[in-house]
């Protein structure tokens, strides 16, 4: 309908009304002041002009997820958003730090002495003159090793780096095993790059229990490796395992004296295991859930039930693969101190620290254990 310059003639529904209600038509109801612009407002026009009909006439389009252009990491109005948890691809579970007994000890070395051999007792004739018998005793003696990890954190990284999430198996220092899998958080870089170096130190230390060698490196302590050598082990000059093997390797720590409750093997020898006994009715019931992600295989033995757990330190090429059977009550990893922190000096815009550990690993008689070595 026409609309007229009278307040009273115009459709009450109309776009108009709904708009300007009972404004007269041709009212002016918006003004700019052209006097204050001074001049400016051709400016303007020229610059709207440009916005509208120029190169950017992008704008004119729907706001979308590329609007803006490209930015970091993606487009200018899109925020980045980091997964606070972070996941250690290199990461290695390290079971026998907490499954072998911790013992403190005073001093630069782990002493301890064992009777090599006995006179023994004999038999006689009633009232036959009587000697004693000779006891030899003889002492050993292992140095403390010093074990370190070392870590530096930047001022700006303590002030621009966000609390994240160690996630997955936490080490613990020892005093005890609890669960390994559970995030652990870290409100800022330096608690991050603790959690790291913490896991660095007790990774170093479960590969020294398995493979440390004063041969290859006279800072480290010996192994299990090392420490067993031949004693008591079924070679099998690269063929495969058989279950007849761990019952011989048992037997020979049996007839020595030892009871060996715990065995720790190659993955490769594990799964060799594992094929075995599916075979056996009985074997796979009696597996058990432990802390460190995996099914432990329980063995029955001539000595009672042993505990098999696989290692991520032992090698899995044919011929070097092997599985160990100790008894924990001979296997102790001597402690003159253990996981501590402690600040290093302060030179620059920075924080240096470092975890230390002083310990060593001894087994105070090879021959209660065993092994099976060389396996195919």
């Amino acid at each position: 309908m026409a609309q007229t310059g009278n307040a009273g003639n115009f459709a009450a529904g109309g776009a108009y009304a709904q708009s300007f209600a009972s404004l007269p038509n041709h009212t002016k109801y918006a003004s700019i002041d052209i006097k204050a612009l001074a001049g400016g407002i051709e400016r303007y026009d020229a610059d709207l002009r440009g916005h509208m009909f120029g190169s950017n006439n992008t704008n004119l389009k729907a706001l979308n997820t590329e609007t803006g252009g490209a930015g970091t990491a993606g487009y200018a109005l899109v925020p980045v958003y980091v997964d606070p948890k972070i996941i250690d691809q290199t990461r290695k579970y390290t079971p026998l730090c907490e499954i072998i007994p911790r013992v403190s000890n005073f001093g630069m070395f782990a002493d301890y002495n064992n009777i090599t051999a006995k006179g023994g007792g004999f038999v006689a004739a009633e009232d036959a003159s009587l000697s004693e018998t000779n006891t030899t005793y003889d002492r050993f003696s292992t140095a403390i090793k010093f074990l370190y990890a070392v870590g530096r954190v930047t001022g700006p990284a303590r002030a621009a780096i966000p609390a994240y999430a160690m996630a997955g198996f936490q080490p613990g220092a020892g005093q005890s095993m609890g669960s390994g899998f559970s995030d652990q958080g870290a409100p800022n870089a330096k608690q991050l790059e603790v959690l790291v170096k913490a896991r660095e130190l007790k990774e170093l230390e479960e590969n020294l229990i398995i493979n440390g060698s004063t041969s290859s490196d006279a800072n480290e302590f010996q192994g299990i490796i090392q420490l067993m050598s031949t004693t008591n082990t079924v070679d099998k000059n690269t063929s495969d395992l058989d279950l007849d093997d761990i019952n011989t390797a048992i037997q020979y720590a049996f007839d020595d004296g030892g009871r060996p409750n715990l065995a720790v093997c190659a993955s490769s020898v594990y799964t060799d295991m594992l094929n075995l006994l599916q075979q056996r009715i009985g074997y796979l019931q009696a597996q058990q859930q432990v802390l460190w992600g995996f099914q432990s295989i329980v063995l029955h033995t001539m000595v009672g039930p042993v505990t098999v757990i696989p290692s991520m330190f032992m090698s899995n090429v044919s011929g070097s693969k092997s599985i160990y059977f100790l008894d924990l009550t001979v296997v102790e990893m001597r402690v003159l101190q253990d996981m501590t922190y402690e600040e290093l000096a302060k030179s620059n815009d920075s924080e240096k620290f470092m975890l230390k550990m002083y310990e060593t690993l001894i087994i105070r008689n090879t021959a209660f254990c065993s092994s099976i070595t060389e396996v195919k």
